[in-house]
């Protein structure tokens, strides 16, 4: 599934193709994604100018002079596709800019989503209001994770996972920041010492911007907007390594909790 990196990378990538862009055409193609296109979709984004595009957790936000905002969610397969030869079968939402740019929202199994909001009112949209800060943000800190994690008894890693705490984090990344702080995945989060949640800022501040310069991590079906794969995946430590030596001259491991794989390092991670 493609994670805050993949989405930062893929709101880079659409930026100089529809920044300042009048939108020539938006055609709905298929309507069998997680839910529905609004109804009014196409009608409120043709003709419209994209004023900006930003991210909030891993969606994507396109800001139009109309006073909307088209946010999408790349689901498990979703990608954007710049400038195809051919519209796909599986190319749900294409859009055609005044410079006679195309892009094509391609989602092979259908996870994805395409919403409609008020400007003004996206940050009252159900799904963003019990969000917790970026963790590429100011608000995410040391300080910040000592009071919501203080006393509890889940996982480090279930509670990083929980997008309450922070917002956009998703299991690859997280195995691989805990790791890189020296922290096992397993440890109840109400006995992480401040030292130790502050290492864990910067790791996630470093693997996150790592994995963005990288152009994200190419698993299964995700491929930047221009086409090229993510290589970040050539950088893990630990993340899909079951077995395989730690730099610190310990064996990677892998159990499973909540549904998901957790690799981490039973040397090195305490």
């Amino acid at each position: 599934m493609p994670e805050l990196p993949e989405v930062e990378t893929t709101v880079r990538g659409l930026t100089p193709v529809l920044q300042g862009q009048r939108l020539a055409s938006v055609v709905t193609r298929r309507g069998d994604l997680r839910r529905p296109f609004p109804p009014e979709l196409a009608q409120r984004m043709t003709g419209a100018t994209v004023t900006a595009l930003s991210r909030r957790a891993k969606y994507g936000l396109i800001e139009t002079d109309r006073g909307d905002t088209m946010i999408f969610h790349l689901g498990m397969s979703g990608r954007w596709r710049v400038d195809p030869a051919e519209v796909l079968p599986h190319d749900h939402l294409v859009i055609e800019t005044g410079e006679g740019r195309r892009l094509a929202l391609n989602d092979p199994r259908r996870f994805g989503s395409v919403d409609l909001m008020p400007t003004a009112e996206v940050a009252g949209w159900p799904p963003f209001v019990a969000l917790g800060p970026e963790p590429l943000g100011p608000g995410f800190t040391a300080a910040h994770l000592e009071r919501v994690l203080g006393g509890r008894t889940a996982s480090i890693k279930q509670m990083l996972l929980d997008q309450r705490v922070v917002a956009g984090l998703g299991n690859i990344y997280v195995c691989e920041a805990l790791h890189e702080a020296g922290v096992r995945a397993s440890r109840p989060a109400g006995q992480v010492s401040r030292v130790k949640l502050a290492r864990l800022v910067e790791t996630v501040h470093e693997v996150l911007d790592a994995a963005i310069a990288a152009g994200g991590s190419s698993l299964r079906d995700y491929a930047r907007p221009d086409g090229e794969l993510g290589y970040f995946s050539k950088q893990f430590k630990v993340y899909g390594r079951e077995g395989e030596p730690c730099a610190c001259g310990g064996k990677v491991a892998r159990y499973v909790e909540g549904g998901r794989s957790t690799f981490w390092c039973p040397k090195c991670q305490r």
